[in-house]
């Protein structure tokens, strides 16, 4: 692994990009994940990231840990998965912000207003491209996709915090494939909301004829 102490900007933006998107999918697996990596070593600290060393503490990896299991379930039932992207609206986007910020070097105030904003921005709209992708697949009457597409979500989390940790290099093309598939996301849902309620109006004036 590439020490952490000669990332270059892009790939420290890069991976705060990475981290903040991700969190807007699973903020509590993010932390818990992260803290246990760090705590077991696998990801290094230069001095400007002590911040991040927080994230270790057996407290926060407590509290993380009862977090990632109570969504791991709420995130399977569709009506409980939809209350819990709400109650998170807020709490997605600022924790993307927050870790963000901690990983860009504190020495470069600038650095740091830009990662804040990009990394709450960035966990807002991965926020809402899963919450509305979501929305969507609840209301089917099986349960079967709801789990499938919340299991796929658990290890795509996983797996692509382990590669941005791993290869630092390849982060900031993470996270451009993450902004990619969240633009996406939210494109597709504005054009499901429009057809549904497109549709709905004509309907309703040739009723009325």
């Amino acid at each position: 692994m590439e020490t952490a102490a000669s990332l270059s900007i892009i790939e420290v933006l890069g991976i705060a990009g990475s981290v903040s998107l991700l969190a807007g999918w699973r903020l509590y697996l993010v932390v818990l994940a992260t803290g246990l990596a760090m705590r077991s070593g696998m990801v290094p600290l230069p001095d400007h990231l002590h911040s991040l060393q927080a994230l270790a503490n057996p407290w926060v990896i407590g509290i993380a840990a009862f977090g990632t299991l109570a969504e791991f379930f709420a995130d399977k039932v569709p009506w409980l998965d939809s209350a819990w992207d709400t109650i998170h609206t807020l709490v997605r986007p600022v924790g993307g912000a927050l870790l963000a910020l901690a990983i860009v070097d504190p020495g470069e105030p600038a650095l740091q207003v830009v990662a804040f904003l990009l990394g709450g921005g960035g966990a807002l709209l991965a926020h809402g491209g899963k919450a509305g992708a979501r929305a969507a697949i609840n209301t089917s009457p099986e349960p079967v996709s709801n789990i499938a597409v919340s299991t796929a979500e658990d290890v795509a989390t996983i797996g692509l915090l382990w590669f941005v940790y791993e290869y630092p290099w390849a982060s900031a093309g993470v996270a451009l494939v993450l902004l990619a598939l969240t633009l996406w996301l939210l494109l597709m849902i504005r054009r499901v909301m429009r057809r549904i309620f497109g549709s709905g109006g004509p309907k309703s004036d040739s009723s009325a004829n």
